[in-house]
């Protein structure tokens, strides 16, 4: 059941990044979700780097709520950071996961603190 279900999400992933690719004017949102965390991060495919990230398992970021609540958490955190680094405007590459519940809640959070996709 797993398996099947990694893959799957995997097979979408794949067909999500074809065409989605991070540049240095316009670089990636990446989510990942576990059962417990969720972390994302932005990302420059060309040059191979991490321009920001942010996680539920960071100290700076309120763990209590709901696992929604969190994920929003995380992604104003994000967009903060990117803030920081310069960084407007991503895209917005949900990982081959749904866009709702805790996906949606982290895009949210982002486009709250600032980013704009």
């Amino acid at each position: 059941m797993l398996a099947k279900k990694t893959q799957r999400r995997n097979k979408i992933r794949r067909r999500i990044r074809k065409s989605l690719s991070g540049t240095a004017s316009r670089p990636r949102l990446s989510v990942f979700r576990s059962n417990k965390e969720i972390y994302a991060q932005i990302v420059n495919d060309i040059e191979g780097t991490t321009l920001a990230a942010a996680s539920s398992r960071d100290k700076d970021i309120e763990a209590k709520g709901t696992k929604s609540e969190i994920a929003a958490n995380v992604g104003k955190a994000l967009a903060e950071k990117a803030k920081k680094a310069g960084i407007e405007q991503v895209a917005f590459d949900r990982g081959g996961y749904l866009y709702h519940g805790r996906v949606k809640s982290l895009a949210d959070g982002a486009r709250e603190g600032g980013l704009k996709f």
